[in-house]
């Protein structure tokens, strides 16, 4: 049972900060995405 925990210890908790650190870098992807579109279409030239 210790031989669990520390596993878990081991893996378990770098997983879940990985995970919630992929989770907000995505998001930051997307809200960049939004914005170098937005200036696109800002730029393009009228016509």
């Amino acid at each position: 049972m210790e031989n669990l925990w520390v596993q878990i210890g081991n893996y378990g908790f770098p997983m879940v900060i990985a995970f919630y650190l992929l989770v907000r870098v995505e998001k930051k992807l997307d809200d960049l995405t939004v914005a170098i579109n937005e200036l696109a279409r800002t730029l393009k030239p009228p016509g």
